[in-house]
Parts: structure tokens; C-alpha cells; sequence
């Protein structure tokens, strides 16, 4: 397969700012499903803080996952990638286990991508909710609803119960 045969399938933030078409994946749904330990300051990685006092708040910051889920389709974006943008996509996705959902993608043009919550993912979303402290942040939202509408996707991620906190994103020198 050569580099024009690979893409990556888009429905979170990966659909925000990148040039490719609207597509849709079936038997699959958009959740919020992951999150990251904002506790944490990872080498190479990013925290938020807030932005009214630069605090640096011990939440579960929350972000879009794919699940499956029989006879329903998902609005997304496709575009195609190299071998260079997938090792940085892998890096960037550490929350997330890339795998191939050609056979969901219909007239897929070549092998389709997609970013799927981990287990270590999703169970500190459990734990961020467990404990009442998984919040999403506005800019994530926002970024995620301004690349659904450059592309035609009506779908909203709403955060439902999920409070949206007005969180500066720092990211962490590796």
C-alpha cells in the first residue's frame, strides 16, 4: 500500500483544521469516553489549567471516543496520511489505540483509521466521573464544533452531564 492508501478517519478533534471529505463510519457511535489525568505533567504531553487563575485543576479532562455500536452510522472526516503523520498521530492519540475500520467506512478509498479509546483511556473516564471530576474543556468543545461545521457535520458532541470548564491547554516540553 503506498501513502495515497491511508487515511484516517476523523470524528473528534482530528476532524478540526484538516483538508479532506465528510465521511461516515457504520455500526459506530461518538462518546465521551476517554480522559487524561490533569494532575499529571507528562514529558511531551500537555495539562490544562484555568484560565481565570492558572491553576492547574485535579480533574479528568474528557475527550471524544468511537464505540461500537450495531445499525448506527457517524459523521466524520477522512483524510488521507503517511507513514510520518500516523507516527504522529500515535504519539498526539495517546489516549487512544489506532485501528483499521475499512470494512465500516463505505467506497473506503484505500486503508481507513481510526483513534479508539484505550482501556487506561476510559477507565480514568470511569474514574473522573466515579469521583464527580471529569469535566471537557471549552476550547476542545469548541474546536471539535467548528470542525464539524467547516465540513457540513450537523452532529453536536454534546457533553450531557459533563460540565464545560473554560480551561487553557500547556503543553509539556518532552
Amino acid at each position: 500500500m503506498t501513502a495515497a492508501d491511508e487515511f484516517v478517519f476523523g470524528y473528534g478533534s482530528l476532524a478540526a483544521g484538516v483538508a479532506g471529505r465528510r465521511a461516515r463510519i457504520a455500526d459506530h457511535r461518538r462518546v465521551w469516553g476517554v480522559a487524561m489525568d490533569n494532575a499529571l505533567r507528562i514529558p511531551g504531553y500537555k495539562y490544562y489549567r484555568r484560565r481565570e487563575d492558572g491553576s492547574q485543576p485535579k480533574f479528568w479532562v474528557a475527550f471524544l471516543d468511537l464505540v461500537e455500536a450495531a445499525g448506527v452510522t457517524t459523521d466524520g472526516v477522512l483524510f488521507c496520511v503517511d507513514d510520518a503523520d500516523l507516527g504522529a498521530l500515535d504519539a498526539r492519540e495517546r489516549n487512544y489505540d489506532r485501528i483499521d475500520v475499512s470494512a465500516h467506512v463505505r467506497d473506503a478509498p484505500g486503508r481507513v483509521w481510526a483513534y479508539r479509546g484505550s482501556d487506561a483511556g476510559r477507565a480514568r473516564l470511569r474514574t473522573g466521573r466515579d469521583r464527580g471530576t471529569a469535566v471537557v474543556s471549552r476550547d476542545y468543545l469548541e474546536d471539535v464544533r467548528a470542525g464539524f461545521a467547516a465540513h457540513g457535520i450537523a452532529d453536536d458532541p454534546d457533553p450531557g452531564a459533563l460540565p464545560v470548564f473554560d480551561l487553557e491547554r500547556v503543553d509539556v516540553a518532552a
